[in-house]
Order: structure tokens, then sequence, then C-alpha cells
């Protein structure tokens, strides 16, 4: 039977799995029909791993009826002044589960560097890991001013209600040490965010610095509270034209439809009779 495999993840990091998992991802990759990966970086990851070069890049979709600018929604429940934001802080944005591999410390380290120019509150679309809640708390204890805007709203599982806090970031930060191609990236684009984000896995694939977005080496995330204040001094044209073309890039690339399109070419090439 024709089977496809897709790769999506750190599930191909060799350093995450003992020998012998890692021996049963090989044969797994060796054998499969077909391998699908996220992005153009994971797809060499397999082939570096098990010797296939015909690795099909399938991208992750947004469903940008969903996702999309405030303006072009309707009013929802989520405000600012339900989640407590003050009416002149800056609403750094981050979604998803926080822990290491995501980088909560410099997330922390940004929030830190940016109160001591202007006010401003970091926004977790999310939880935090029990295993990460000590980094949590040992910054509540360093800055316990800080430690107050930090929001947390918990695990939400509505896209439309994650959509809605997306809409309120005036920034989004997507500082990962590892990844393959992180939906919540493209969420926040799609909903029109300008993204800060590290240089790991497939970001540099959706992510042109300075025309959609910006990138930061992995090397340099200590600069990420910097390169914040640097995109709140342009223009507000400068920053519609960011936010603008950081949609338009997943309009383009991104889109359900698309998906549907690659998925029958996959299907195609597992059973050529299928159509």
């Amino acid at each position: 039977m024709p089977s496809t495999v897709s790769a999506r993840g750190n599930d191909i990091d060799r350093e995450i799995f003992p020998p012998g998992d890692f021996a049963r991802l090989q044969w797994t990759l060796q054998n499969a029909s077909m391998i699908t990966a996220v992005s153009a970086d994971m797809a060499g990851k397999v082939n570096l791993l098990s010797g296939r070069n015909d690795v099909v890049v399938l991208k992750n979709t947004v469903n940008i009826e969903i996702f999309c600018p405030s303006l072009l929604t309707k009013k929802g429940e989520v405000t600012r002044e339900s989640l407590g934001v003050a009416p002149q802080e800056v609403v750094l944005g981050f979604c998803g589960e926080l822990r290491e591999k995501k980088g909560q410390q410099f997330l922390l380290n940004a929030l830190t560097r940016i109160r001591t120019q202007r006010p401003a509150c970091l926004l977790i679309i999310g939880e935090i890991r029990a295993v990460e809640e000590s980094v949590l708390q040992s910054y509540k204890t360093q800055y316990p001013e800080n430690a107050l805007r930090i929001i947390i709203t918990g695990h939400l599982s509505n896209p439309k209600v994650i959509a809605q806090h997306l809409q309120l970031c005036d920034v989004y930060l997507q500082p990962s040490l590892w990844e393959g191609m992180p939906n919540a990236l493209l969420e926040a684009m799609a909903c029109g965010c300008c993204c800060i984000a590290s240089d790991a896995g497939g970001i540099a694939e959706v992510i042109s610095h300075g025309e959609n977005g910006f990138l930061i080496s992995r090397s340099h995330l200590h600069k990420l509270g910097e390169a914040v204040l640097d995109y709140l001094a342009m223009t507000p044209e400068a920053k519609n034209r960011i936010s603008q073309a950081a949609r338009d890039r997943i309009l383009k690339q991104h889109s359900i439809l698309q998906e549907k399109q690659q998925l029958q070419t996959i299907i195609e090439r597992l059973i050529p009779n299928s159509v």
C-alpha cells in the first residue's frame, strides 16, 4: 500500500531521540513511498537522514478567512480592555506553548529591555509548560513589576478567539531556537502582524527581512528587544507596508486552496490512476 510520511518539526532532529527511536525513524523515512516536509530546510535534513532526494515540500497553510486583519472581521469579544492592557502599552505577542525551544528567556529579556523605554506588556496566547514554570518564577522574583505585565491566556481551542488575540498585537515575536515551520507565525502574518523572528528552521523561507517582517540570527537573539524598539520607531506608513506584505505572503503561498492543489498532486504521484 502506498504511504506518505510528513516531516513537520523537531521530530527528525537526532538529538531528540534515543538510539532505538532514531533507528525506527530512519527506517520509516527510507521505506515510505513518499516524504513531505513543511519547509525546504526540513527537506534537506530528511535528505541527509534518509539519503533520499525526492522529498516534496508541502507548506503549512492558514485559514485566511479567520486569520485576517481586524478591519476585515466583526468586532470580537477580546479587547485590550478585557485583557487589562493599558491604553499606551505596546502589546508584544507570542502564540503557542511557551517553552525553551520557543525562546522563552529571550521573550522575557525583550520585555525587560522594552519597558526601560516605554510601557509594554507580553501577551502569551497559550500556556506555559509546567516544567518551564521555574523560569517564569525566577523572572518574577528578579523583575516583579515587569512580571505583572505578562498576560497568559491559557490554552485556547477556538481559532477565531486566537485570531482576535493576534489582532491586538503591536508586534509578534517568534524567537525560536529550532523549528519546522511554526503555524502560529503564519497565522500572525495572516492577521497583518509585524513579526520579528529567529532564522530557525524554515522561518527564513516565509519572512523576507525588512520586507514582510524581520529576522534575527539565533546567535543574536539577545538583541530582540532592540529590534522591537527599532520597529516601533518606524513611521506608520512603513509599518503598514510591512503588515500588508506579511499578509500578502500568506495569501500567495500558504492558503488552503494551494494546499488542496499540492495534496492532489501528491495523491496522483502515489496512485497514478486515482484521477
